[in-house]
């Protein structure tokens, strides 16, 4: 093949403009369908019982949950432990409360959109979704999360990432999560979004002394699939209240966009120039040994 530079870089521009394209395409991708699965977490009802923590460990064969209280010790979710019950005490040392966290399923998780190989998918039906045969365990995902909800086998020789999958299975099968199966209190509602939003605005207008006037996953980061109501700021119940209502794959996705491309762009190029380069020197160098008898040419009378 006869290299010339419009031949190099036009080859350089076709590869880059399909890189630049196939990021947009998984980026719109990731984004939930209207009307999928959501949860109400009502954190007035919640008795912090830890049913909820039972069946999920069941259902996702974790084993079982850690034998401590709620109001000894606050926890957090980990590879083996999709679920947590946490308590948290007011300041005017009033009642306590109790919070069931989990991973969010954002509408538009920045974990799927950061994952470059797709592990973790954000499924029309809600839940996000994780596919260890993909995985190659970059973690970027970790990164990625507002809520610091996957989390990495580091202790198995094969480490995958582990969450909350909302029980994808179960909802498939026209069955609730495992955790909202099984609560006593009605803490928890399974439903569509806009119908738990819809409940969750009833439940403030008609209880407007009860309840802080916001829902919590509404606007956060775009909107999650698991909305809360509460009776004190969301904040005192450990619910993060800095992570913005933009969505996070807006913000991350330019730069984890440019990863793959550096990678998969950078060695063709810097190779497509360096045989640019080589190919040049040759034909230099053939130039000059034919010219050579000439220059040492001699003439006689």
């Amino acid at each position: 093949m006869n290299l010339t530079r419009r031949t190099f870089f036009k080859v350089a521009g076709v590869t880059g403009a399909g890189l630049v394209a196939t990021p947009n395409e998984a980026r719109a991708a990731t984004v939930a369908a209207p009307g999928g699965a959501a949860m109400l977490v009502d954190t007035t009802r919640c008795a912090g019982c830890r049913a909820c923590e039972a069946a999920c460990a069941e259902a996702n064969d974790l084993g079982p949950p850690a034998e401590v209280s709620s109001l000894e010790i606050r926890r957090s979710t980990d590879q083996r432990t999709f679920t947590v019950v946490n308590a948290y005490q007011p300041p005017d040392g009033g009642d306590a409360r109790f919070i069931k966290t989990q991973c969010n399923h954002c509408v538009d998780p920045s974990c799927a959109s950061a994952c470059l190989v797709k592990a973790l998918e954000k499924t029309a039906a809600g839940p996000v979704v994780y596919h260890p045969d993909r995985c190659m365990g970059c973690r970027y995902c970790m990164v990625a999360c507002p809520f610091d909800a996957p989390k990495y086998e580091y202790d198995r020789a094969i480490p995958y990432v582990r969450k909350c999958e909302f029980c994808a299975d179960r909802q498939a099968r026209g069955e609730a999560p495992a955790c909202a199966s099984v609560c006593p209190t009605g803490a928890l509602q399974f439903g569509t979004r806009a119908e738990l939003l819809e409940e969750a605005r009833t439940r403030i207008y008609q209880n407007p002394d009860t309840y802080v006037h916001d829902i919590y996953g509404e606007h956060e980061v775009g909107g999650t699939s698991w909305l809360y109501l509460a009776d004190v700021p969301f904040d005192r119940l450990g619910l993060p209240d800095d992570v913005g209502t933009r969505r996070y794959p807006e913000l991350t996705w330019p730069f984890l966009s440019a990863v793959p491309l550096v990678l998969t762009l950078w060695p063709p190029f810097l190779m497509g120039l360096y045989a640019f380069t080589r190919t040049r020197e040759q034909s230099e160098a053939s130039m000059h040994e034919g010219a050579a008898p000439a220059e040492t040419e001699t003439h006689h009378d």
